[in-house]
């Protein structure tokens, strides 16, 4: 039934206003109707949200937003989205201040694919104790563009996505962390950063608000962001010093301890501009030469490291079979976990024994992200999974029975079998058994 509506679906999708995307937006431009919400709308303006097909989709963006799973960055997985059947996924994603969130889709399919990224923050929920809401902060509706955002706290954030109705492709997700800011020593990284933010000071009597960048004295000392200079002065511990204004994030950047300063006040800067050189004047005169680098905002001070920390982990290689996306295939060891994560040791949503059946949506690193016919979804480890083309065991049937589409006595059934009809075994779930007819044809069979 389905497959004779899908054409008719299609031709009002054609009819419909779904087109303009517009690209990467930012939590300013998120507060308004993100293109997810303006699709949504459309598909109920149209009537086809009361369509089996429109309220799937529906429903597979509140479940995505649900049953998130929980991945670490950086990340990257190769998936399949099927016209037929409605999907989405979300993940939570660990962030930090200071740190922007960049997230970039990838699709390959024979018609384009409008691809719906959301990212979401959650914080508390007023109307349930303990409990949280979630809150749309960036979003992009075009694959292929890269989307960043600068989380304002450490925390979690969630990101869905979900392609427009009526599209099958393979999609490839990529998700980092990378600094908000560049590095303030010109030709240095993270390797020269060897006094970090909170270690004591003078006795335990105060902290170090900053971290320290070592470097040959004369170093360049570059602007990080845009912004301008809002003081050029020298004091007994910074010694020469000096501030820059970070509008957009609304942070003073403070520079200490220079040889020489090579901005005046006012002056505007750009990512890269010299504006002094390192030195280790002030309290540092006894120690070699170095950059005290601190941030300041409204609240007091924060931790500089997460602003300028280069990534240095590279994504996972991708070692699963993609050539078994949207397939359906089995477990081949005694017990398998479904876990949250594509890792060893992450959650176990559940065990499997034994043949039990799975479909697979997507790869990461040596991992399957699957879902099993009850609706678990989670990772299972690819090398734990095989295909279906050699059968199980072989079985006759004792008696005539129905060929249901999925393994639930409720489901449509595809055909009826007559007593004595040999079938395939490819599968077993519960109380059912995914099988191969004389003819080929796939479906479920209550065991006998």
């Amino acid at each position: 039934m389905r497959t004779l509506f899908l054409p008719v679906v299609a031709a009002v999708l054609g009819a419909l206003f779904l087109t303009g995307c517009g690209g990467v937006k930012t939590l300013r431009q998120a507060l308004r109707a993100a293109p997810y919400e303006k699709y949504a709308e459309s598909l109920r303006t149209a009537n086809l949200e009361k369509t089996a097909l429109g309220q799937d989709w529906l429903t597979a963006g509140r479940q995505a937003l649900r049953d998130s799973l929980l991945v670490a960055l950086p990340f990257r997985e190769t998936g399949y989205f099927a016209a037929d059947q409605p999907g989405a996924v979300g993940y939570w994603v660990p962030t930090r201040r200071g740190e922007k969130l960049v997230i970039t889709v990838a699709t390959q399919a024979r018609q384009p694919m409008r691809v719906f990224v959301d990212v979401f923050d959650r914080e508390p929920d007023d109307q349930q104790p303990g409990g949280f809401k979630l809150r749309r902060v960036a979003y992009a509706d075009s694959a292929g563009r890269t989307l960043e955002y600068e989380p304002k706290r450490d925390g979690t954030h969630l990101i869905r996505l979900q392609p427009e109705l009526l599209r099958s492709g393979q999609y490839t997700v990529s998700i980092q962390n990378q600094p908000s800011l560049g590095f303030p020593v010109r030709g240095k990284g993270n390797s020269a950063v060897q006094s970090l933010f909170g270690v004591p000071r003078d006795g335990g009597r105060r902290i170090h608000e900053g971290v320290d960048i070592f470097a040959p004295r004369r170093t360049p000392v570059v602007a990080v962001s845009e912004g301008y200079v809002t003081g050029v002065n020298e004091n007994q511990l910074g010694g020469k010093v000096v501030w820059l204004q970070d509008e957009e994030r609304r942070i003073t950047l403070y520079y200490a301890h220079l040889d020489s300063q090579l901005v005046r006040t006012g002056q505007p800067v750009q990512p890269g501009d010299t504006v002094g050189l390192v030195g280790n004047t002030g309290n540092a005169r006894y120690t070699p030469s170095h950059l005290h680098f601190g941030i300041y905002t409204g609240e007091g001070v924060v931790d500089p490291y997460p602003f300028i920390r280069q990534a240095t982990s590279p994504f996972k290689t991708i070692t699963a079979d993609l050539s078994r996306l949207g397939e359906w295939t089995r477990t081949s060891v005694p017990k398998s976990n479904v876990r949250l994560a594509p890792e060893p040791k992450a959650t176990s949503l559940g065990e499997l024994p034994k043949h039990a059946p799975l479909q697979v949506w997507a790869g990461a690193g040596g991992w399957y992200r699957v879902a099993t016919p009850d609706g678990r979804r989670g990772y299972v480890a690819a090398t734990s999974l095989e295909g279906l083309a050699r059968p199980v065991r072989t079985v006759s049937l004792a008696a005539s029975a129905p060929l249901f589409d999925f393994p639930d006595f409720r489901a449509a059934s595809l055909d009826s079998l007559a007593a004595g009809t040999s079938v395939s075994v490819l599968a077993v779930s519960g109380s059912f058994q995914y099988v191969r007819t004389p003819l080929g044809k796939l479906g479920w069979l209550a065991k006998e």
